[in-house]
C-alpha cells in the first residue's frame, strides 16, 4: 500500500523563523515552509532561489583544470593544431558536443567532432581512438560527458602523440586519467558539483569566449533536464536562463522538434517532448543525426533531420512497448518476489533496456536490471528507486561484474553470462542486509494537507518556484474527503472533473476509481497545483496524481460491493483448484506466507463482514475491487472485479467462501478458501420473487425520466432505488438488462414494453437463487 508522508515537520522555533522569513520576503507562510524544508532557509537564499539568474553564474576558473585547459586550447588555436572532440550518444553528450563545436568555432578552432553510436559502447575505447587518429590525427583530444573512467584510454591517446583534456561530470573512479581534468566532483574551489556533461562544456565555453557563450544556454538547459541532474544551485540558474532563450529566441532545430502546440516552453516540455526525440537518435543508432541537427546552418536539413528524430522517437516508443511486454511476460513466468528484479534476453535492444528497466523499477518499486546477450557476455542497464543506491550495491557485488559505472539510481553493467544467477543472489542478499522493508514502501511525500481554499497568491508563488525537476519536485498537496461529486469531462472519457470543498480537481484516467470517489469511503486526493487558462480567464486547479483510500470505511460501498458481485456473474466460470481450510488454518497460512516473503500474497474477502474475524490484518491496507498498487506487495482486497489484474501474485487466500471465483486472473490457479465463513450473505435476504421484480419493473416504466447514469449502479444511486432496497433494485436491473427488458445507452435507461421473458433464462437470477438454496 502507498503511504502519505509529510515532506516536513517543524519545531516551534523553526515555525517562528519561518513566520519572520515570510514577513521579511513578502511570501506566504505556506511557500516559505516548503522552501525552508528544502534548505532555502535564509532571506538571502530565498531571494536567490525565487529569482534565478545568470547573475548567479559561478566563475568557470574556480574549477580545477580550467586554467590549464584554456591555455592548451588557446595554444592549439595559435599553433594551428588539429583538435578532436569526443562526446556521447545521449542528449547530454550530444548537447555537450554541440556546445563545444560552436564555442570552439567562435574561438577560432574548426574541431573534428566525434559522437559515438550506442553500438560502440559508452566512453572511449582503443578501437574508437584508432579510427579518430586515422581520420584526423589530432594533436589535442577533448572529451565531453565522458572520459573520467578511461585512464588507460587517455594514456593510449597520449602515446599516439596528442594532449588530452577530459571534461566530465560522472562519479570519480579510484584511478583518474593522467591528464588535464575538468569535473565538478573534483576537490577544488568550485562550490557546485551537480552539473551535467553539457553544463561542464558550457563552463568551458564561458572560460573561452566569456558571456558570448550564453547563447548556448538552450543546449545546456535541454541536457540538464534530460540528464536528470538536480534542478538546484547553478543548474536552476542555467535552466531558467535557457528557458528564456527557448521562449524568446527559439532555434530552428528546437522549433522543428517542438512544433506549434506549446504556448510556453517549460522544463516539462523539454523533459517529455524534446529530450526523448534527441535520445531516440542515439537509441536507434543514429546519434549523428541529432548532432547534425544542432550544428547545421541549412533550414532544409533542419526540417529533414527533425522529421527523422520524430520518426525515430515513434519507432523507439513502439520498440520500448514491445520490449516492456516481453520483459513483463518473463517476469510473470519468473516471479518478482525478491529485493531486485533481473531479466535477460538475446533479442532485446541495448538502446531500450534502460527505459524499460526504469519503467519496471517504478512499477514494482524495486531495483531492476535488464540485460542483452552478447556472445558469452550480458550487457545491461540498472535502474533503482530513490531509497536504494544501486551503484553502491553493485560495487559491493563487483566480484561477479566485469565492468560497471553510473550513479545511485542508474548504472550500466557488463557481466559474464555464467555469473547472472550469482549476481542476482548476491544483490538480493546485499540489498536485504543494507535496507529494511520500509525502504521498499511506496512513499508519497506531501507538502501540506489542505483544509481551506487555495489562495491565488500561494498558487502564483508555486508557479514562481519553477523550474521543477529532479531534486526540486513540484510540491504535492492532499485533501481528505468523503463522498465527492465527479463527472467525466465528456461522454466516454476516462478523465474526471472532481469537486472538493477547497479546490476543483482534474483527475486524468480517473474514471476507473469513480466508484471510490463517489462513495463515502475515507480518501485522500494527492495533487499538484496548476493555473490553467480558458477563454482569457485563469483558474486554479489541482491535478490529481494519486488517490489513497481506506477500503474498510464507508457505508455506501456496501451497494458497490453487491453490484460488483452481481457483475461477476456475466463472466464465464473460472476454473480453479480450491483447497478448503478452517479459519485457524487460514490464519496460520497467512502468517507463514507473510513472514516468508513481502511479495506475491493476495488475500481476498468477498465482503467486508469477513474482516471482523481477522483482527491481525487491521494494520494492513484494504483495497476495493482493484489493487491500488502494481508492485505485487502482499495485499488485501475486498470484492475483486472480474478484470482485476492479479496476474503477478502467486498465493491466493480467500478469507471466506466466495459466491464464485469469476476473476479472470485466477484461471488455472490454486486458491485456499475459508470454508467456515460465508462470503455471500449479501444475497441471503434478497427478495427474488416474481412479484417483487414486477413491482420494480412497473416503477421503472413510471419514473423513466429519473433513470440516468452510465451503469446500473449509477442509476440506482442517482434515483435512490426509487424507494426500493438498493440491493434489490440493482439485482432487478441486472436481471432485466440480461433478459432484454431494459438497456443502457448514452447515460440513460430504456425500458421496453411487451417483451416476454422467463426469469429462469437469466444467469444472474439463477445464480442468486442457487446461493439462497431455492434451486
Amino acid at each position: 500500500m502507498k503511504k502519505i508522508v509529510p515532506e516536513y515537520s517543524f519545531t516551534e522555533e523553526q515555525l517562528n523563523n519561518i513566520a519572520v522569513l515570510a514577513e521579511e520576503t513578502g511570501l506566504t507562510e505556506q511557500i516559505t515552509r516548503i522552501l525552508y524544508a528544502r534548505g532555502v532557509d535564509t532571506a538571502q537564499k530565498i531571494r536567490r532561489f525565487m529569482k534565478p539568474s545568470e547573475k548567479n553564474f559561478l566563475s568557470p576558473f574556480l574549477m580545477r583544470g580550467m586554467k590549464e585547459a584554456v591555455e592548451m586550447i588557446t595554444a592549439a588555436r595559435d599553433e594551428g593544431k588539429t583538435v578532436a572532440v569526443f562526446g556521447d550518444y545521449d542528449a547530454d553528450g550530444i548537447c555537450a558536443s554541440a556546445i563545444m563545436y560552436h564555442a570552439l568555432k567562435e574561438f577560432g578552432i574548426d574541431a573534428h567532432i566525434y559522437v559515438p553510436e550506442r553500438a560502440d559502447g559508452y566512453g572511449l575505447s582503443e578501437e574508437a581512438i584508432d579510427r579518430i587518429f586515422e581520420d584526423s590525427n589530432p594533436e589535442l583530444f577533448i572529451t565531453v560527458d565522458c572520459g573520467i573512467s578511461c585512464a588507460k584510454e587517455a594514456q593510449y591517446i597520449y602515446e599516439l602523440g596528442s594532449d588530452v583534456i577530459v571534461t566530465d561530470h560522472h562519479e570519480l573512479p579510484e584511478t583518474l586519467p593522467d591528464c588535464v581534468i575538468i569535473n565538478p566532483k573534483l576537490q577544488d574551489d568550485y562550490p557546485y558539483d551537480n552539473l551535467c556533461g553539457a553544463g561542464v562544456a558550457f563552463k568551458v565555453a564561458c572560460a573561452l569566449i566569456g558571456e558570448a557563450a550564453y547563447k548556448y544556454l538552450d543546449f545546456a538547459t535541454l541536457a540538464t533536464v534530460a540528464d536528470s541532474v538536480p534542478l538546484l544551485g547553478e543548474n536552476r540558474d542555467i535552466v531558467t536562463e535557457g528557458l528564456k532563450l527557448f521562449n524568446t529566441k527559439l532555434r530552428s532545430c528546437f522549433a522543428a522538434l517542438i512544433g506549434k502546440n506549446y504556448d510556453g516552453i517549460t522544463a516539462q516540455t523539454l523533459a517529455f517532448n524534446v529530450a526523448p526525440r534527441v535520445n531516440a537518435a542515439g537509441r536507434m543508432g543514429d546519434a549523428q543525426a541529432a548532432f547534425r541537427l544542432f550544428t547545421t546552418d541549412s533550414e532544409a536539413e533542419v526540417y529533414e533531420l527533425a522529421t527523422k528524430l520524430c520518426l525515430y522517437n515513434t519507432e523507439r516508443q513502439k520498440c520500448c512497448d514491445e520490449l516492456y511486454l516481453s520483459a513483463k511476460k518473463k517476469l510473470l513466468e519468473k516471479g518478482a518476489y525478491g529485493n531486485v528484479i533481473m531479466l535477460s534476453d538475446e533479442s532485446w535492444n541495448t538502446g531500450f533496456i534502460g527505459i524499460v528497466a526504469a519503467r519496471i523499477s517504478e512499477e514494482y518499486n524495486r531495483p531492476t536490471l535488464l540485460f542483452v546477450h552478447h556472445g558469452d557476455m550480458l550487457k545491461g542497464s540498472a535502474r533503482s528507486i530513490e531509497s536504494i543506491n544501486i551503484f553502491t550495491a553493485l560495487k559491493n557485488c563487483s566480484e561477479y561484474i566485469e565492468e560497471f559505472g553510473g550513479h545511485a539510481q542508474a548504472a550500466g553493467i557488463n557481466i559474464k553470462f555464467e555469473n547472472f544467477d550469482q549476481l542476482e543472489n548476491a544483490l538480493n542478499e546485499e540489498i536485504g542486509r543494507t535496507y529494511t522493508q520500509r525502504d521498499f514502501e511506496q512513499i508519497i511525500p506531501v507538502s501540506e494537507e489542505i483544509s481551506s481554499r487555495f489562495s491565488e497568491k500561494f498558487a502564483r508563488e508555486l508557479m514562481a518556484m519553477e523550474p521543477y525537476g529532479v531534486g526540486h519536485r513540484k510540491p504535492l498537496f492532499s485533501i481528505s474527503a468523503g463522498a465527492c461529486t465527479a463527472r467525466t469531462v465528456k461522454p466516454m472519457s476516462p478523465h474526471l472533473s472532481v469537486k472538493s470543498d477547497y479546490i476543483d480537481l482534474m483527475y486524468f484516467s480517473g474514471a476507473k476509481n469513480l466508484k471510490i470517489i463517489e462513495s463515502d469511503v475515507r480518501k485522500d486526493f494527492i495533487f499538484e497545483i496548476n493555473i490553467s487558462k480558458f477563454k482569457g480567464r485563469e483558474y486554479i486547479k489541482g491535478y490529481v496524481r494519486d488517490l489513497l483510500y481506506d477500503g474498510r470505511t464507508g457505508r455506501s460501498t456496501a451497494e458497490s460491493i453487491f453490484a460488483n458481485s452481481i457483475a461477476r456473474s456475466y463472466v464465464g466460470a473460472v476454473g480453479v483448484t480450491a483447497t478448503e481450510l478452517t479459519t485457524e488454518e487460514i490464519k496460520a497460512l497467512i502468517k507463514r506466507k507473510w513472514e516468508e516473503c513481502p511479495y506475491g500474497l493476495c488475500l481476498i474477502a468477498s465482503d467486508r463482514r469477513a474482516l471482523k474475524f481477522y483482527e491481525e490484518l487491521e494494520g494492513h491496507g484494504c483495497d476495493l475491487f482493484y489493487p491500488s498498487s502494481r508492485n505485487i506487495a502482499n495485499t488485501l482486497i475486498v470484492s475483486p472485479a472480474a478484470d482485476a489484474d492479479l496476474s503477478g501474485y502467486r498465493d491466493f487466500i480467500f478469507l471466506d467462501t466466495p459466491s464464485d471465483f469469476n476473476i479472470t486472473a485466477l484461471e488455472g490457479r490454486q486458491v485456499f478458501v475459508n470454508r467456515e465463513i460465508c462470503g455471500y450473505k449479501m444475497f441471503e435476504d434478497l427478495d427474488t420473487t416474481r412479484e417483487s421484480l414486477l413491482e420494480i419493473y412497473a416503477a421503472l416504466r413510471h419514473d423513466i425520466n429519473l433513470l440516468n447514469g452510465e451503469t446500473v449502479e449509477e442509476i440506482a444511486m442517482a434515483c435512490g432505488g426509487l424507494g426500493f432496497d438498493k440491493r434489490e433494485f440493482i439485482f432487478a436491473l441486472n436481471v432485466f438488462e440480461e433478459l432484454g427488458l431494459v438497456s443502457l445507452g448514452d447515460g440513460k435507461l430504456t425500458v421496453y414494453r411487451g417483451v416476454k421473458a422467463e426469469l429462469a433464462n437469466s444467469k444472474i437470477y439463477r445464480k442468486v437463487c442457487l446461493l439462497q438454496g431455492n434451486q
